[in-house]
């Protein structure tokens, strides 16, 4: 399956994650901090969307002209972050097949990204908001690996807690490569970017 542009002309991407500078380096904000760097490549700038919901860049990415994508992120918390979602999707009238969710995945690898569409929530309360408020959860789903806590840390705790310092040694090819794969999927389509980023 190939991920070409809806009617609207563009694309959503999402990066989940929590507001305040409290959160800004959690791992569970390393989706938003993801759509910060596809943001620096359209060389667009952060501004509120009129809903007030969200914050959002609209740019094209990959080899020019390139898809028409609106980046966005939310300034409500993670378990509220349908509603901003699904009201950006009406406002850019993009449907949820075009709608593409970055956010922390406990059960994949530090340094590992996942691409799929549709799905479950796997206990993610990011993604539980977006399948109830889109009603639907067949919308892209870019995973960004950040590995399972060690020993016996509750794992709602370790989401919260910034990375540590071999992490954050990596942290920027880390996010490089998973802003790529959101750019390939775009460009590239679902299949291709699946052989080039699972392997």
């Amino acid at each position: 399956m190939v991920a070409t542009e809806d009617a609207s002309g563009a694309w959503l991407v999402f990066g989940l994650g929590n507001p305040g500078p409290d959160y800004t380096s959690t791992r569970h904000n390393v989706g938003a901090m993801v759509v910060d760097v596809l943001a620096d490549r359209t060389g667009g700038t952060w501004r509120a969307h009129r809903s007030r919901q969200a914050d959002v860049v609209e740019g094209r990415l990959g080899p020019m002209p390139g898809p028409r994508v609106v980046l966005a992120r939310s300034r409500g918390f993670m378990n509220n972050i349908g509603g901003p979602v699904a009201g950006l999707a009406a406002f850019y009238k993009v449907d949820p097949p075009h709608i593409v969710a970055v956010h922390d995945e406990l059960d994949i690898a530090y340094e590992a990204v996942r691409v799929k569409l549709g799905g479950g929530d796997g206990g993610h309360n990011g993604l539980r908001s977006m399948r109830r408020s889109l009603g639907t959860g067949e919308f892209y789903r870019v995973r960004v690996g950040i590995g399972r806590p060690p020993g016996r840390q509750d794992p709602a705790d370790f989401v919260l807690k910034p990375f540590g310092p071999t992490e954050r040694r990596h942290l920027g090819p880390h996010l490089e490569r998973a802003a790529d794969a959101v750019e390939s999927l775009l460009t590239r389509g679902l299949e291709p970017t699946q052989n080039t980023y699972h392997s």
